[in-house]
């Protein structure tokens, strides 16, 4: 006997339950996404938002019950499933991860937080990095260009310097900035008084940060970043490249940790042990085009 389909509910129903699904969870705060319309292509809803000026394509099924950030395939049962060849992660001596992302896009603070239990874990043992997806366009730090504006180019800036300054207070350093500051994005005043605040709770001299991120030394830095991430293809926020390859896998620590421990030719001890076994991966969304 087959399943019942659970039944459907209006087009209406489904883009309002979204929409709210959306700003409740997925925004950054003070931000909301706004419906542009609504398609029934037969399988599913298509629902076009509009977050920050940006037309968003969002699916959901007929029944409400499931939300797709990108346009799902159904399989009948005369079907196969595709075959989904993995990437394969390079092994070296020591495991390369470097999470590309933008200061302040929702998925990319996600991925920081949950690459985060991984660094806890693994520490030293593999290279763990956070990068940063934006581009320069002239020879200041004021043309610096990141998707979020200015304030988010600021940050990538600020977070350069004290990674080169003070490695060992960087996670410290993001987790509160995400935590705290990251709701005030768009407040450039609150924003500046937060950072300040995050780096003083590290330890970390302000004003060799702020001299650092708004000066040569920090263009020169972010010039890196942007080669780094045409190197790879990298625009979307987050996207994690170990090795040279890019991590196609769960948005989970122990979907992370197993990516990094796979790119060890003799993974270390750090390797086997369970972390956060059950947390929920992240939405498979991004930031970028």
């Amino acid at each position: 006997m087959k399943t019942p389909i659970a039944a459907s509910v209006s087009a209406n129903v489904a883009s309002e339950n979204v929409i709210k699904y959306i700003n409740e969870n997925l925004v950054q705060a003070g931000e909301t996404a706004t419906l542009v319309s609504v398609e029934d292509t037969g399988a599913f809803y298509k629902i076009i938002t509009d977050y920050q000026g940006s037309k968003i394509p969002v699916y959901a099924t007929k029944d409400g019950n499931m939300v797709f950030l990108s346009s799902p395939t159904l399989l009948n049962e005369t079907q196969a499933a595709p075959v989904v060849t993995p990437t394969v992660i390079p092994k070296n001596t020591t495991s390369t991860a470097e999470l590309f992302v933008m200061a302040f896009c929702p998925y990319g603070v996600q991925a920081e937080q949950t690459m985060k239990s991984v660094v806890d874990v693994i520490g030293s043992k593999a290279d763990i990095k956070v990068r940063f997806i934006a581009s320069v366009e002239g020879t200041t730090v004021d043309s610096v260009q990141s998707l979020h504006g200015a304030t988010e180019a600021q940050e990538d800036l600020r977070q350069l310097c004290i990674m080169k300054y003070y490695p060992d207070k960087y996670w410290s350093y993001l987790m509160d900035v995400d935590q705290n500051c990251y709701p005030n994005a768009r407040d450039a005043t609150a924003l500046d008084a937060c950072w300040k605040a995050a780096a003083q709770n590290q330890s970390i001299d302000v004003s060799k940060i702020d001299t650092c991120s708004k000066g040569q030394e920090g263009l020169d830095m972010m010039k890196l970043e942007e080669a780094a991430a045409n190197k790879y293809g990298v625009s979307g926020s987050p996207t994690l490249i170990i090795n040279g390859a890019q991590y196609n896998g769960a948005r989970t620590s122990a979907g992370f940790q197993n990516g990094i421990c796979s790119g060890f030719v003799t993974p270390p001890t750090e390797c086997g042990q369970v972390i956060n076994a059950t947390d929920v991966a992240a939405p498979q969304g991004g930031c970028g085009p």
